[in-house]
């Protein structure tokens, strides 16, 4: 049961995430003043990719060894 609602909260807040993020692209993108400040806009906005997917892999890693785990512990 708790897995179940742990599952669903965590995909809600990466979607979240993942809005914010376009989000954030479009007003980079679209009301950005100079070059510059897109670039620098551009960047911020890939490092932020970079550790959303590393959570998520993470997230996904770390919830699949608990399964694992849980499952070995069952056979004996």
């Amino acid at each position: 049961m708790f897995g179940k609602v742990k599952k669903v909260f965590f995909n809600g807040v990466f979607c979240v995430l993942y809005v914010s993020f376009v989000a954030q692209l479009v007003y980079v993108l679209g009301w950005s003043g100079t070059t510059e400040s897109m670039v620098f806009g551009l960047g911020l906005l890939s490092l932020e990719w970079l550790i959303l997917i590393a959570a998520r892999y993470l997230s996904k890693r770390s919830s699949s060894g608990a399964q694992h785990n849980g499952n070995n512990f069952r056979r004996r």
